[in-house]
């Protein structure tokens, strides 16, 4: 285990009754590292990412955050530990009764225990962050899916996470407001954030990640640089799946 590596994952395994959905799965996450995740949908990307987050136990392995083992012995509760892994969902998971500002500033309160000025302080800078300053007094059903999910990444930002998960975060967005997204996610890696992103976006997971896992039935059937995946993969399902993209990549 070197000094860089935040989160560690061994022998991950996970079942749903009779369905093994994840089968031994290893990865390491270092700091600043920008990991993207690719595959057919029912692959078992997503799962992963909610038994990183805890929000799925899973049945075998272990995950090491900062060296400690969260399943064993987290050392802090499972909604401190989130604060540190957050997770950006696709479908925004905003609360509908509250504004932008208090959706940012309600688990900075909860969680974090921070007052109330403090809260609102620092909610108030990451919104401006995404581009959502002028929007928090507004409601979620009164924002454009792109605004919901630029306010979700403003409220993940706010808890201050080491890690930040991503479960395809413009899966739910129309066409026009996906670009609005990537650019928030692409200025967060160029600052240094630490992100695991499940993605069907291959041309910005081609130009931003510094490491991507293709994983298929679930496993992870390959791995590499950005350039090992999409220049020079070396199964065969993965040549087959990156062969859909053959025009975004092209285009990238």
């Amino acid at each position: 285990m070197k000094g860089s590596d935040l989160l560690i994952v061994r022998h991950l395994g996970k079942s749903f009754g009779r369905h093994e959905v994840l089968q031994d799965i290893d990865l390491v996450v270092q700091k600043g590292d920008v990991t993207c995740m690719i595959g057919a949908s029912g692959s078992g990307k997503s799962t992963f990412l909610r038994c990183i987050n805890l929000l799925e136990t899973p049945d075998d392995g272990h995950i090491f955050f900062h060296g400690r083992d969260v399943m064993e012995n987290p050392g802090m509760t499972e909604s401190a530990y989130r604060a540190k892994v957050g997770m950006v969902f696709q479908s925004f998971n905003l609360f509908n009764n509250m504004t932008v500002l208090q959706n940012c500033m309600i688990g900075q309160e909860k969680v974090m225990k921070k007052g109330k000025e403090e809260s609102e302080e620092n909610a108030m800078w990451y919104l401006k962050k995404v581009g959502m300053e002028p929007y928090v007094n507004a409601r979620p059903g009164q924002l454009s899916g792109g605004q919901k999910q630029r306010v979700a990444i403003a409220r993940a930002m706010a808890m201050q996470p080491e890690v930040l998960l991503f479960d395809e975060p413009t899966s739910a967005l129309d066409p026009q407001m996906v670009g609005e997204v990537l650019d928030v996610m692409k200025a967060l890696a160029q600052e240094g954030l630490t992100m695991i992103v499940v993605t069907h976006e291959m041309a910005f997971a081609k130009e931003v990640s510094s490491h991507v896992v293709f994983m298929a039935d679930g496993v992870i059937a390959e791995e590499g640089s950005p350039q090992d995946i999409f220049e020079n993969p070396k199964e065969e399902r993965t040549r087959e799946f990156l062969s859909r993209f053959r025009g975004e990549l092209q285009s990238s």
